[in-house]
């Protein structure tokens, strides 16, 4: 597909000025900037003869994989884990919201506080209070997420006026490595890199036409794991692709065991003689006939209706025998005894939670459920739950990145400015009540006892600031704000005789 036939669709927050290029053109490397987003890069042929296959094997291949993950992800097994995923990552309450913005490390209150009115913004316009469960897990199994960031052209400065979703499936981020020789050495160096967004839905595909989005216009936040060729991005569902596809393998045949096995079956025995073979077939299918005819009583009628069954492998079998033989006989074949036995269910099951990083215990659900203390947590959990911690950190992007853009859209903040400050902005995620607070709980009464043992010992071989700072864990500025309420709760003088 030639670059040539699109038409850039969407803005551009900034444009580099002549500075900034000139800073760029300094920074010479032969190696392309590192990519954590699965980016594909198209074959350059000059600025307007760029090739970009839309129907090469690995955007298929992205696009099978995605319903891969949607297809693993209905299993019922897999669709458990991922829900006890969803809910330790983002919980909720009827009063407090499941995310928060934290500007603590920040300088200046009106820094701050634009921060916190578009970041609410922000929340409003993904509707995030009433579907970030949903977001998340959309996240969780697709392994990226795509936003249309719709602006007000004619006036940018109103910031994000709509968000809209878009199927993963239908679109793709791209880049474009320009390189320039090096008249000295020879070798080809980066001199800048184009990224865009080509949107195809299935009447492009078709036709094999595309629509390229500018680079702003689009939201794109990706679980951060890449294959090893580092050119495809993966869900967090990719290693539990196997355990899905064995767990169903195994259920199916234990289903298809049970009930070729479950019923027990008789084996006749028929003495044909020296019947020629066509007269033997035919006398065995005459007392086949005679036996498998059942009369049946019909209540509604009050008539006998004969039902003539047909052979399958779930019910009799009939074996001629030849003269010499032990004449007619009849025997039994018994059902089977290990129908029971789901050891090999229970194994799969158990490779599936494994996978998924979820704790096995939570599979067995006559696991009694306990809310002792935390030194009770099993390994397992506590892998989870750094498990989560990891997950949280890259669905955060969501929100900085949005953040980002408001900023920019409305003017408040340079790129320049954003830069230095983006390190110091950090996404809290609502923790559940109990445990949060059985845990804050069980610390502080800890810190409490050690703060009892060392008591005689300060003024000796501790300081007052040193056992503030290592056993209560205060920080400057919280020993600053509690000496100033300690002092503005101290009783003036002579309120304490008079009893106030």
């Amino acid at each position: 597909m030639a670059d040539s036939n699109f038409t850039l669709f969407g803005y551009e927050i900034t444009k580099k000025t002549k500075a900034q290029e000139k800073e760029e053109a300094k920074r010479r490397s032969f190696v392309p900037p590192m990519d954590e987003e699965g980016t594909a890069q198209v074959a350059a042929g000059g600025h307007y003869g760029q090739f970009l296959d839309l129907d090469a094997s690995n955007v298929k291949d992205d696009r099978a994989l995605i319903r891969r993950y949607r297809d693993a992800a209905a299993q019922p097994e897999c669709d458990s884990a991922i829900e006890d995923i969803v809910n330790e990552t983002i919980s909720s309450d009827e009063e407090g919201t499941p995310v928060e913005l934290v500007t603590d490390d920040l300088e200046g209150d009106k820094l701050k506080n634009a921060l916190q009115e578009e970041f609410e913004h922000v929340l409003k316009m993904l509707n995030f209070n009433f579907y970030g469960h949903d977001i998340f897990k959309r996240w969780y199994i697709d392994g990226r997420l795509f936003y249309h960031i719709i602006i007000d052209e004619n006036n940018p400065k109103k910031g994000i006026v709509e968000l809209r979703p878009i199927d993963p499936t239908k679109i793709r981020k791209v880049k474009k490595v320009n390189k320039e020789k090096d008249p000295k050495t020879g070798v080809e160096l980066i001199k800048n890199v184009d990224e865009y967004y080509i949107y195809q839905n299935e009447g492009m595909a078709k036709t094999q036409q595309g629509l390229k989005i500018a680079k702003d216009s689009i939201l794109y936040v990706t679980s951060g794991l890449l294959d090893p060729s580092r050119k495809k991005v993966l869900s967090h569902l990719h290693k539990a692709l196997k355990p899905v596809n064995q767990l169903r393998m195994m259920e199916d045949s234990l289903v298809i065991y049970r009930l070729s096995r479950a019923p027990e079956r008789r084996i006749f025995y028929i003495d044909v003689g020296n019947l020629p073979k066509g007269k033997a077939e035919e006398y065995m299918n005459k007392i086949m006939t005679k036996h498998r005819n059942k009369l049946v009583y019909d209540a509604q009628s009050g008539e006998l209706r004969d039902d003539r069954k047909h052979m399958s492998m779930l019910e009799d079998f009939w074996l001629p025998r030849r003269e010499g033989g032990r004449g007619t006989e009849i025997t039994t074949l018994p059902g089977g005894e290990n129908l029971g036995q789901i050891d090999d269910i229970v194994y799969f099951q158990r490779n599936l939670y494994k996978a998924l990083n979820v704790p096995v215990q939570r599979l067995e659900q006559e696991t009694q459920f306990s809310l002792g203390r935390s030194t009770e947590i099993s390994r397992d959990e506590v892998k989870f739950q750094r498990f989560i911690a990891k997950v949280r950190k890259k669905f955060a992007l969501l929100f900085i990145n949005l953040l980002k853009n408001q900023m920019l859209l409305k003017g408040l903040m340079t790129e320049e400015e954003w830069e230095e400050v983006k390190n110091d902005i950090n996404i809290d995620y609502m923790q559940d009540t109990h445990f949060a607070e059985m845990k804050e709980a069980e610390i502080l009464r800890e810190r409490i006892a050690t703060l009892r043992e060392l008591d005689e010992y300060v003024g000796k071989y501790y300081s007052v600031s040193w056992v503030r700072k290592n056993v209560l864990h205060q920080t400057d500025e919280d020993i600053k704000d509690i000496d100033k309420e300690m002092e503005d709760e101290a009783p003036e003088e002579g309120e304490e005789e008079l009893g106030f």
